[in-house]
């Protein structure tokens, strides 16, 4: 169990932490939810750059890491639903498509094929990670306590808009082409024989 990777289960446990305490109406324990998963966003940057620069990665790592990473955005986007930022289907129909590269990157790890992370996948979890902090950012902007009630009132504003719509149905547009894509381009190299050309 490398560094790297406990950072990575680390990020894992902290998920279910901020969920909590973004769901409470106390704005001082909103702010240290919010903490929390800015801590857990720098997790992802740096378990990646320690794991290349002491030459610690692994196979583990290079799955458990984008799974973490989907954990926490899915988890953030739930809430967003819940809080009436975001539809619910584009957020599912996001989910699903996770679920199923994750499933696809399992079953290739079990046929000894470790699936590659194209560059638009990695494009996709970028957009995903910074629409996220954004409604963060929305989320503890709103709160009167700390930045008054004329940016309070913006800021709802900004997350009940359907400019929020707008960008996530761009984004789950993106999220589903690229796991038809991650579909297409490893599909005959899964199920190709693992011991054919030895």
């Amino acid at each position: 169990m490398t560094f790297s990777n406990q950072l990575t289960i680390l990020r894992i446990i902290l998920v279910p932490v901020f969920f909590v305490l973004l769901m409470q109406e106390n704005p001082w324990l909103k702010l240290v939810g919010v903490t929390v998963f800015a801590v857990a966003s720098l997790t992802d940057i740096y378990d990646g750059y320690h794991a290349r620069k002491y030459g610690q990665i692994t196979r583990l790592g290079a799955f458990l890491d984008p799974l973490a990473d989907k954990f926490l955005i899915t988890t953030a986007f739930l809430f967003y639903v819940w809080q009436g930022y975001l539809a619910l289907w584009m957020v599912l129909l996001v989910t699903a498509r996770d679920v199923l590269i994750t499933g696809l990157r399992v079953y290739a790890e079990y046929r000894n094929r470790p699936v590659v992370t194209s560059r638009e996948a990695k494009y996709k979890t970028l957009a995903q990670n910074i629409f996220a902090y954004l409604i963060m950012l929305f989320i503890l902007l709103k709160e009167d306590l700390f930045f008054g009630k004329k940016i309070a009132v913006v800021m709802n504003g900004i997350l009940h808009s359907e400019y929020l719509d707008y960008t996530m149905l761009l984004i789950t547009l993106f999220t589903v082409w690229t796991g038809v894509s991650y579909m297409v381009s490893n599909w005959n190299n899964m199920l190709r024989n693992p011991d054919a050309g030895r």
